[in-house]
């Protein structure tokens, strides 16, 4: 049966979370931007990003990142990546909204490169679900679920869903 891992007053309190832990890592906003993973980290990382910029009263540069032509396994020649401002010598903060095998991120690091050297690369998440394949490990996570590797961690933010929720749906019901 399916269960709800964090509601809307839970996904609202983990970015807030989240947007502080950032901050307090990097002393603060100077020098730090937000890049969400397209599809599903661009609201979350806006959502950051904005609560940023609320705690620091400070505009924190954000944009969207297209791992599409960075991917080892789907290629595509279309890069609908938005990054509006220079990483060059910035704090970048990639943000997913889930964290699975790590080859997303990998991906994301290659596209990211192509943009420019940033100082440091942190990655941010909501949920973390184990079973790596690749040592790559979030420096801010919002909630560790421990899954099975059929399961789907659904994640809906009202950006692109009616409300915010995030869901595991075990393997059996998925089929």
């Amino acid at each position: 049966m399916s269960q709800i891992v964090l509601d809307a007053a839970g996904i609202k309190r983990t970015l807030g979370r989240l947007a502080h832990e950032i901050l307090e890592s990097n002393g603060g906003a100077k020098d730090v931007c937000v890049v969400g993973i397209l599809r599903r980290g661009w609201p979350a990382a806006k959502r950051v990003a904005f609560m940023m910029a609320q705690i620091e009263d400070a505009a924190i540069p954000h944009g969207k990142l297209d791992i599409r032509p960075s991917r080892d396994d789907q290629k595509s020649s279309e890069d609908d990546t938005e990054i509006p401002f220079s990483i060059e010598g910035k704090n970048v903060v990639l943000v997913d909204e889930v964290i699975y095998t790590g080859r997303t991120i990998r991906a994301a690091m290659d596209a990211l490169m192509k943009h420019g050297r940033p100082a440091k690369v942190q990655l941010a998440v909501i949920i973390d679900r184990g079973h790596r394949e690749l040592p790559i490990q979030p420096d801010f996570c919002g909630k560790q679920v421990s899954t099975e590797p059929g399961d789907l961690i659904d994640v809906r933010l009202t950006d692109t869903h009616d409300g915010d929720a995030v869901m595991l749906v075990p393997a059996e019901e998925r089929k």
